[in-house]
């Protein structure tokens, strides 16, 4: 009877603590929208400005313990992240952009920094949905801010970050 209770007992322990981690650190995570592209085009590559910054973007990101990329299916997405990426050795996880709770619940699964990028009409959303201040919403010139969300009071930093 003892083994049966002390099997239950620790049974019941492990998966409490499967389903609420303890002190569990969440992740730093930066979302930001894509990078230049032409306007009015359905599915653009950036253009010849876009790529300049996506060079850019790996120097500059701050990248201690980077862990997770997610970008769209999106040319825009994909090339916005691909020198990043590359750069830390990171395959890219291709995220649908109509669910931004699904691409939040897996970024705050991550163990380190993560990267989301995002459009337009998501970006806000996803800031908002990660604990942040939502950003003003985002017109088609609006290349280049970077939301960084953090701590555990989720603490919302706007930067310029290709200026």
């Amino acid at each position: 009877m003892f083994r049966i209770s002390l099997a239950t007992a620790l049974f019941l322990t492990l998966t409490s603590c499967a389903t609420h981690p303890i002190d569990s650190p969440r992740p730093n995570i930066f979302v930001m929208r894509h990078l230049h592209t032409p306007a009015g085009a359905k599915d653009p590559d950036l253009t010849p400005e876009g790529k300049r910054y996506a060079e850019r973007l790996a120097e500059q990101l701050p990248s201690a313990g980077l862990t997770a990329v997610y970008v769209s299916a999106t040319k825009r997405a994909q090339q916005t992240a691909a020198s990043l990426a590359k750069r830390h050795k990171i395959v890219p996880k291709i995220y649908d952009p109509a669910d931004s709770q699904g691409v939040v619940a897996a970024a705050l699964q991550e163990p380190g920094t993560v990267l989301i990028v995002g459009h337009s009409n998501t970006v806000p959303n996803i800031v908002v949905l990660l604990g942040g201040q939502r950003p003003r919403d985002l017109a088609h010139e609006d290349f280049g801010d970077l939301w960084q969300i953090s701590g555990a009071s989720r603490l919302t930093k706007r930067t310029k970050l290709l200026e």
